[in-house]
């Protein structure tokens, strides 16, 4: 919708997600504290009233932003791995790092990565509700699968919880250093970045 169309055109059932998608910009430009509601309103064609129906606050907002982006994903991750339960712990290893580093190298990963890694610390509540729906939920995930392969003698002998910390370390460092290549130059495409994070991931693992 451009920002020439009235207003009046705008369908209700539209209006949460017009909203969100200006709050990533919003967000993504600004910060999470130097983000405005009025700024929000105004990119999403809304009045200001209008994102209070929905959004009480910014901390509403990016709760919702990180359900819809990040919970969505390892919701969908856990769902499908139930189809998987027939496949090695190392193929499915591979399934979830390949998944998982898509997630975060698309635009809207991005954004939040930033928003947590630079101004979490700065609202209490917010950094409670990331540890609990995401990293705790993520590392569940991956810790899930790697205790399946020691059991199995796939992997070695290793805390699952300590492995999957490892996981989240290497993705997400390798994620911020690929958004910012002009300082790490010496990577290569996203594709051969993934290659040799599992390369590397899964012989640290064998038995």
């Amino acid at each position: 919708m451009t920002s020439t169309e009235p207003l009046r055109r705008r369908a209700p059932e539209e209006r949460p997600t017009q909203i969100l998608d200006a709050a990533f910009h919003e967000f993504g430009e600004r910060g999470l504290a130097g983000a405005r509601l009025d700024d929000i309103a105004k990119r999403a064609q809304v009045a200001k009233g209008t994102i209070y129906l929905y959004f009480p606050n910014k901390e509403a907002l990016f709760r919702e932003m990180v359900h819809t982006t990040i919970v969505a994903a390892l919701a969908e991750a856990e769902a499908s791995r139930a189809g998987l339960q027939s496949e090695t712990a190392a193929a499915q290893m591979r399934w979830l790092g390949h998944g998982w580093w898509t997630f975060l190298r698309t635009d809207r990963m991005q954004v939040l990565q930033r928003l947590v890694s630079l101004e979490l610390g700065q609202f209490p509540d917010l950094l409670q509700f990331y540890a609990d729906e995401v990293i705790a939920r993520g590392r569940r995930l991956v810790s899930s699968i790697i205790a399946r392969g020691v059991e199995r003698g796939e992997f070695r002998e290793v805390d699952s919880q300590v492995a999957a910390r490892m996981f989240s370390s290497i993705w997400m460092t390798h994620s911020t250093w690929c958004a910012r290549r002009e300082f790490h130059n010496t990577l290569g495409s996203d594709e051969q970045v993934l290659d040799e994070m599992l390369e590397f991931y899964l012989y640290a693992l064998r038995p």
